[in-house]
């Protein structure tokens, strides 16, 4: 392409920044930062004036070879030039530094554009704590975004649904809902994937109580409670023993129009065998063919065998019967 508009240089034809952007961003990905900063000064040969979006395509190409002295040689001209830089300059730099280990690079760089008077953008903040995720810092992470919560500042859903994730994972589930509600009073609001990260894993640490909040907050907010969401709370209680509780619950989802899918039934006959509740298991299992589901054989095994350890052998064999019908169709 660049060779392309080339030849159009004796014809006075002008060329868009937005043309020049890309031609230098691909050069960038190919490791060709010489040809990226040739395109860059000859964009005024093209009725191209230098503007905030080629800085940054240029910015994007020397960060992609790592050659940070002049990433950072650059934003200095940027700034002599009379240019402000934009979120994306931040985000730019910000990342290329966090993604090579330079934590304290990037700190330093955010801290200087501030006290320069070129107030960075939260997003470059988050930029900063994804980094930190990224690169193994977890505690680091966490302390800056507990200073920024702080000072009043309110995270990225983005960034915040990947830290919660990466919280939860390391096992400090309450942490991370302290930090859900802490954010919510800022003016944060979640989305169907911040439900998706917390109500699994503060039904999986036993916060049954916890979980039947944020499936309440998730409803306030507008969200509809499909399968993935409300199955973990079932079996949550199945595992702390509550059938009962876990049978009401499933009604109730059904009642208000939230029909359970597949794994949602396989999850429910699956924990009743393990419980011992094998004629709830295959009530499940009828229920389930009655939708349109077919069960896994899995299923039909662990429920025709419970029936039969546990005495009911007539339902048992109707159940077989409900297996070979449905193979045979």
């Amino acid at each position: 392409m660049w060779k392309t508009i080339e030849l159009m240089k004796p014809y006075n034809l002008s060329v868009s920044p937005q043309t020049l952007s890309l031609i230098i961003e691909e050069f960038g990905k190919h490791g060709l930062v010489d040809n990226a900063v040739e395109v860059f000064n000859k964009c005024t040969a093209f009725n191209c004036q230098q503007c905030v979006l080629l800085y940054n395509s240029l910015l994007f190409a020397l960060c992609e070879v790592k050659l940070f002295h002049g990433a950072y040689a650059l934003i200095r001209r940027m700034i002599r030039k009379g240019f402000v830089p934009d979120k994306r300059t931040y985000a730019i730099l910000v990342n290329a530094w966090c993604s090579s280990g330079k934590m304290r690079e990037a700190q330093e760089f955010l801290q200087e554009m501030s006290d320069k008077g070129f107030n960075p953008p939260v997003r470059g903040r988050d930029l900063l704590v994804q980094g930190l995720l990224n690169a193994g810092y977890l505690e680091s992470a966490k302390q800056m975004v507990n200073k920024m919560i702080k000072q009043g500042f309110v995270l990225d859903l983005e960034t915040f649904n990947s830290l919660i994730e990466t919280i939860c994972k390391s096992g400090e589930v309450e942490f991370c809902v302290e930090m859900y509600y802490s954010v919510c009073k800022l003016g944060l609001c979640a989305d169907v994937s911040t439900y998706k990260i917390l109500i699994p894993a503060v039904s999986k640490a036993g916060m049954i109580d916890e979980a039947f909040r944020l499936l309440h907050n998730l409803v306030e907010d507008g969200h509809k409670p499909f399968p993935s969401l409300y199955a973990p709370i079932i079996k949550g209680m199945f595992r702390r023993g509550q059938f009962d509780d876990a049978f009401c619950f499933f009604s109730e989802m059904k009642i208000k129009g939230h029909p359970p899918n597949r794994p949602v039934y396989t999850m429910l006959i699956t924990m009743c065998g393990r419980g011992g509740r094998f004629v709830e298991a295959a009530n499940y299992l009828v229920e389930m063919t009655e939708m349109g589901l077919t069960p896994i054989s899995r299923c039909f095994d662990l429920v025709t065998d419970g029936l039969k350890n546990c005495g009911k052998h007539d339902l048992a064999e109707k159940i077989e019967l409900l297996e070979v019908s449905l193979r045979s169709v």
